[in-house]
């Protein structure tokens, strides 16, 4: 089993995206997922199309409380994947948080009722690194940092590698860093053939060798409450895209390899080809 984190201090980088079709193409080889929306904008939960009612428990209420996590677990139109919404009362729960006993592993013991009963757990994290993000991070056995191919981000990605290890070295949280994710790809731009340069150089290996390409569908899937893989047809490079990180990500997990690999199709069409 293993607790996976999508995180990024910076917006916009497909942290989203990333978090809600990974966990969908890992329940669609079988295995049993649990998303967890800790994103104050609850935007895993928008394109799941599954916000809370009013008086409906969430995560926030979770964490407010310290009740399981399993208490608001829902099911999603995707065989084997659950949901643990986003709720309004999310934005509050930072500063909750700040007077809480132990207060950096509030999310891991809420989540202790959900590791037995699911194949793989993922967190969807809000786009800065708040009480809500290092509980993430401490509660997760692996890290995964979408990065768009842009300047910014990869300024970001200093701050965000000291923070890992000062939650390393003063929680004792290992965290360590599944890979980095090229996200927003195009190769035709200057700039995204740059920022790869310095992420391979720097990462090496960490790096997913397969980038997920810029593509309007990832756009409009949200608004039609769908992930990728429901929106797009089988050919869609969208979906190849995810199903190569779906690949990528069950390669690098340390263990047995228990979800099994979907046929894909490899052929792709004309002027959909990577750079």
């Amino acid at each position: 089993m293993a607790i996976i984190c999508i995180a990024n201090q910076k917006g916009g980088v497909g942290k989203t995206t990333t978090a809600v079709n990974l966990a969908a193409g890992l329940a669609r080889r079988g295995s049993s997922v649990l998303l967890c929306d800790l994103d104050i904008q609850g935007s895993a939960t928008a394109t799941l199309g599954l916000a809370p009612a009013e008086g409906e428990a969430s995560l926030a209420e979770c964490l407010l409380h310290e009740r399981p996590v399993t208490e608001v677990v829902r099911p999603t139109s995707t065989e084997g994947l659950h949901l643990a919404p986003a709720g309004e009362a999310l934005a509050a729960v930072d500063i909750h948080l700040a007077t809480a006993m132990a207060r950096e592993r509030v999310f891991q013991r809420c989540l202790e009722s959900a590791v037995a009963r699911y194949d793989h757990i993922v967190i969807d994290t809000a786009p800065y690194l708040g009480l809500l993000t290092t509980n993430a991070l401490t509660a997760c056995d692996q890290v995964l940092v979408p990065v768009s191919c842009e300047y910014l981000p990869i300024l970001g990605l200093k701050l965000f590698s000291e923070t890992l290890a000062r939650i390393r070295t003063r929680l004792g949280a290992p965290c360590p860093v599944l890979g980095y994710l090229l996200t927003l790809y195009d190769g035709r731009e200057r700039i995204t053939v740059e920022v790869e340069a310095i992420l391979r150089r720097t990462f090496g290996d960490l790096v997913f060798p397969e980038p997920v390409r810029i593509n309007t569908r990832h756009k409009a899937s949200p608004s039609h409450r769908k992930t990728i893989f429901e929106f797009e047809g089988k050919g869609g490079r969208g979906r190849r895209d995810y199903e190569a990180v779906v690949d990528e990500v069950l390669r690098r997990l340390p263990g047995p390899k228990k979800a099994r690999k979907a046929p894909r199709a490899r052929t792709q069409a004309a002027g959909d080809s990577k750079p």
